[in-house]
């Protein structure tokens, strides 16, 4: 199956897309949504995200490697993913580079804060990262449709407070975002159909259980730290090639 640029890339231009939208409405509200406005919304993409993480998290269940099941796989790569990733201490450098650009850039105005932030927010994230593959291998966009409708909102409350910065955050969006969605078509070509690929279908499982995490956290339910799990997306399929032999 091959698949075309739109395709590979139509949840980033969804996304750019949202955010513009979001920069303009914001422009007009100038902080007029409440609280608990903010809050009610956040909890709808929460339960939204929950569903789609579900979804996705199901996958796991269509593949495995010899006799050793789907789930099996996943929970070995989410148990390694996490290990190292506490180890390498990814949530807290996410945090620290985070830190150190609004830092950076302080003093730099409206303009540059609303931009930083708005970019920070919307590229540095695991939902960006799964979203942005699973277009890229599947021609799927649902991951990063919900995640332009989140930065679509978060856009308007940000650009109420920072002003039209936010809305060139979208040249970070199409780069990085774009980007990865189209290295991952490139990996696409080379299988047969992605849409059924073990390794394929074994990350997209992985990925929904992180995407569970993360509707953890919009939800309030628990603070899960879904960075520290990015590494079991690559060591998934590595699990799967060393255990299917």
């Amino acid at each position: 199956m091959t698949l075309d640029f739109w395709a590979k890339t139509s949840g980033t231009w969804i996304n750019i897309g949202t955010v513009l939208a979001g920069t303009a409405l914001g422009l007009g509200l100038q902080g007029r949504l409440s609280m608990r406005m903010q809050r009610i919304i956040t909890q709808g993409l929460g339960l939204i995200t929950l569903f789609v993480g579900i979804q996705m998290a199901g996958s796991l269940t269509k593949t495995q490697a010899g006799r050793i099941d789907g789930v099996v796989l996943a929970l070995l790569a989410i148990a390694l993913g996490g290990l190292l990733g506490e180890w390498w201490q990814l949530e807290e450098r996410l945090t620290a580079v985070g830190d150190w650009l609004k830092q950076r850039f302080k003093r730099g105005g409206g303009f540059t804060d609303g931009f930083v932030a708005a970019s920070l927010l919307f590229c540095v994230g695991p939902m960006t990262l799964i979203g942005s593959l699973n277009n890229g291998l599947t021609g799927d966009n649902t991951l990063l449709t919900l995640k332009a409708t989140m930065d679509g909102l978060a856009a308007i409350a940000f650009t109420s407070s920072f002003g039209i910065g936010v809305g060139f955050s979208t040249l970070i969006i199409l780069v990085y975002q774009g980007g990865l969605s189209l290295a991952a078509g490139l990996l696409a070509q080379s299988l047969p159909d992605p849409a059924t690929d073990p390794c394929v279908l074994l990350v997209t499982g992985v990925g929904g259980l992180m995407i569970l995490g993360i509707s953890l956290n919009l939800l309030e339910i628990a603070q899960v730290r879904v960075a520290s799990f990015l590494p079991a997306l690559a060591l998934a399929p590595l699990i799967y090639f060393i255990l299917a032999r």
